[in-house]
């Protein structure tokens, strides 16, 4: 009885190519999950009766209910009162929120912003103007803001030193891989930007909001709760 209860624990914990893990930079903790091209990454917001998810455990719930499990999962963007997308925002292919490419009030509005597009065999981060003269076939899109790096450049407003401090979520993409990192200490943009530069190497991140960022990491005994989040991003399994 003690092995049939082994062989199915085995069974349960897969390994999967996505992975969290805890760094810490410069005396600030940082959490930072990773997911390839080949790993089943989606952006959630809407069960299928048209009610937000708002948590992860309802996610997770859901995917469980479909034999799927969530391997871990962020907050994927800035959302209004009713949770429905600030920015452009597209899920299996169809768009239910149009790009905002003017400049607006509070982070979102502070351009250059950007789109996180996830398509078929590439993940790719577009500064809006491009992401609208581009037009790329996205099979799910995000947009938030601002960007954090712009071809390897910090973004323009961030100021060193800054006392502006939070806790902030965002992504960037190299190679073949996203990094979701969410700072376990509050952290100013221009500290947080440097961090997806130095310790990923990468030349193009993007915010994706700050005061309500959550994470959900069952591999590190970590699931964030809350106020309920619009849209989310994670990586999907079979159980």
């Amino acid at each position: 009885m003690i092995w049939r209860v082994l062989v199915l624990c085995l069974c349960a914990t897969t390994a999967h190519a996505a992975d969290c893990y805890d760094h810490t930079s410069n005396g600030i903790d940082y959490t930072i999950c990773a997911a390839s091209t080949d790993d089943d990454l989606r952006l959630f917001h809407k069960r299928d009766t048209g009610e937000a998810f708002g948590q992860f455990y309802a996610l997770s719930n859901y995917l469980s209910n479909q034999g799927k499990e969530l391997v871990f999962a962020m907050n994927a963007g800035m959302f209004h009162a009713d949770l429905s997308p600030v920015g452009h925002y597209v899920e299996q292919g169809r768009e239910t929120m149009r790009v905002i490419s003017t400049e607006g009030p509070g982070n979102f509005g502070m351009l250059p912003n950007g789109v996180f597009c996830i398509a078929k065999d590439r993940y790719r981060i577009y500064e809006t103007s491009r992401y609208v003269a581009e037009n790329p076939a996205c099979e799910y899109a995000t947009q938030s803001g601002p960007m954090l790096l712009i071809e390897g450049k910090f973004h323009p407003r961030f100021i060193k030193n800054s006392a502006s401090l939070n806790i902030r979520n965002g992504v960037a993409v190299v190679d073949d891989m996203a990094y979701f990192v969410i700072s376990n200490d509050r952290v100013n943009f221009y500290d947080f930007a440097k961090f997806f530069q130095d310790h990923l190497g990468a030349k193009d991140a993007l915010y994706l909001d700050g005061k309500v960022s959550r994470l959900y990491a069952p591999a590190l005994g970590r699931s964030d709760f809350g106020w309920s989040i619009g849209p989310m991003v994670g990586v999907v399994a079979d159980r």
